[in-house]
């Protein structure tokens, strides 16, 4: 890929136009549509920091649940789903959005179908992020767990689903090259049973504008529920960040994907398994039994693809191990392997009925979401958009790259005193429940696990804090960068290079021309 190299400027100036770059007609037809990009890769790390700022005022209220006493919108019953949807839909959605317009037309060496459908999904999507921090601290919410958002919201969010669809398939089929190359498939399969899922679970009987019910009732809309939330985390928080990591490892390491064979292998054998394992979030209820051992099947054999995947990740940087000491980004993404190769493997552990029966409704089943969500989502998120900021603003590298490895250490630091405290207090309250006397009666009050959790919230709070301070320089290098290039859309080639793969470790496009 080529760059333009640009002087520094002697000042620096918050560039509020970078949402706003444009270029001539004449321009337009021989370039990359970099600008939807430009602002989904800028509203990441912003909506990163609102969300996990967020996160750090639900972890202190925790500790102290007098912190924001008499003020209903900033009580915890209000803030929380404002943490999930801020980090899962605002942050994490804006990572894909980003993301998957870049590696589609750089893969495909097109430019995108429409630009003014792509303009259109980045500012409703945007809409759909503000109304959210709008109506949840109001109380206006389904009480669907990942999809609290009320009807109205909910159709904004089919019709931008809709327009991201149109164009990412439509840049697919006008694609210069033979060959789609493996990320575009997660993409395409994160795209599609996403709006399944959305369509589905939020399907609804409006009472007022700002009020509705499921159009389900009982087990049934549990089970709906679960199929949702399971799979929101299989398909929005898992196989879309799967594309990112096929693309941007490779593209990192410079090297090809370790087996493309594998890589093909792992795609299919995911989407198959992960679509019913849902039924694991509900062992112990009133969901029937067989369901209940089928989601723990299913779980159970998702933990091969998943380290399937997780191996040829890490495996890509075979005979380039020596890149990691000095590269900061790389260091973001194979980390990110490691958390996912981690908790895809006590995901599966957690859904066997006997250990559910000790984690379920403890804080382990929180420091297994967070594993997943800040050391797998968040890391690949990161590494990927200090990726993709220089090239997006016509810059050699990011302004500090030292800044980029003191941002991966606190990170780390703060990832691992996160999850380590929830895996201890959750085991902890687990044990402290289900303890009881010779007399048959309870040795522990409800009261007594939670005052001996207190410490370890402590550590999370602390854990949490280190993140979203690493967040903080994140925005930091970010602007910085920008200030000091400007808006550059790369020129798309004129001939497309032979992107055919076969066999195991062959060279994919995201290892050379790409």
């Amino acid at each position: 890929m080529t760059h333009i190299k640009l002087p520094r400027r002697s000042t620096f100036i918050i560039p509020f136009n970078i949402l706003h770059h444009s270029l001539s007609p004449m321009q337009t037809a021989n370039t990359y549509n970099y600008k939807v990009v430009r602002q989904f890769a800028v509203m990441t790390v912003i909506w990163g920091i609102v969300g996990m700022l967020v996160g750090v005022i639900i972890a202190a209220q925790l500790i102290w649940p007098d912190l924001t006493a008499g003020i209903s919108w900033l009580s915890y019953g209000r803030l929380r789903p404002l943490h999930t949807n801020a980090v899962i839909f605002a942050f994490g959605g804006s990572a894909l959005f980003a993301t998957s317009y870049y590696v589609v037309q750089r893969t495909c060496q097109v430019r995108l179908l429409s630009d003014g459908l792509a303009a259109f999904t980045f500012w409703g999507w945007q809409v759909v992020i503000l109304l959210a921090a709008v109506t949840l601290p109001l109380g206006i919410t389904s009480g669907k767990e990942y999809a609290e958002l009320e009807w109205p919201i909910d159709i904004l969010i089919t019709v931008v689903w809709v327009s991201y669809a149109i164009v990412f398939f439509g840049t697919i089929a006008k694609r210069k090259t033979p060959h789609i190359y493996v990320a575009n498939w997660f993409y395409g399969a994160f795209i599609l049973t996403v709006a399944l899922l959305h369509l589905v679970n939020s399907a609804a009987m409006p009472a007022s504008f700002w009020k509705s019910y499921s159009a389900y009732a009982g087990v049934q809309d549990a089970m709906i529920q679960w199929w949702y939330g399971h799979n929101a985390v299989g398909f929005f928080l898992t196989a879309g960040f799967l594309g990112i990591m096929y693309y941007f490892v490779p593209k990192q390491a410079d090297r090809p994907v370790y087996s493309y064979r594998l890589s093909v292998v792992h795609f299919w054998a995911l989407i198959f398994t992960y679509m019913w394992a849902g039924p694991h979030h509900l062992h112990y209820t009133a969901l029937p039994d067989w369901t209940q051992s089928l989601g723990m099947l299913f779980s159970l054999i998702l933990l091969a693809p998943s380290w399937g995947g997780m191996i040829n990740g890490i495996m890509t940087l075979s005979g380039a191990w020596h890149k990691l000491r000095d590269d900061p980004i790389l260091k973001f993404l194979i980390v990110s392997l490691s958390f996912y190769g981690m908790s895809t493997f006590e995901g599966p552990m957690m859904s066997i009925k006997t250990v559910n029966a000790l984690s379920h409704y403890t804080d382990w089943t929180i420091g297994h979401v967070h594993s997943g969500a800040l050391g797998w989502v968040a890391f690949i998120s990161i590494g990927s958009i200090y990726y993709l900021l220089p090239r997006l603003f016509g810059r050699e590298q990011m302004h500090s790259v030292k800044a980029i490895s003191l941002h991966f250490w606190i990170a780390t630091i703060g990832v691992v005193l996160y999850i380590a405290a929830m895996w201890i207090a959750g085991v902890m309250q687990g044990l402290m429940w289900r303890a009881i006397n010779a007399d048959g009666t309870l040795t522990y009050t409800f009261v007594e696990s939670v005052k001996a959790t207190y410490p370890y919230y402590m550590i999370r709070l602390l854990g949490g804090v280190l993140f979203f301070a690493g967040m903080l320089i994140m925005l930091w290098n970010m602007l910085k960068t920008i200030g000091a290039g400007k808006a550059y859309d790369a020129p798309i080639p004129e001939l497309a290079p032979d992107h055919s793969a076969h066999g195991g470790s062959t060279a994919a496009p995201a290892a050379q021309g790409a």
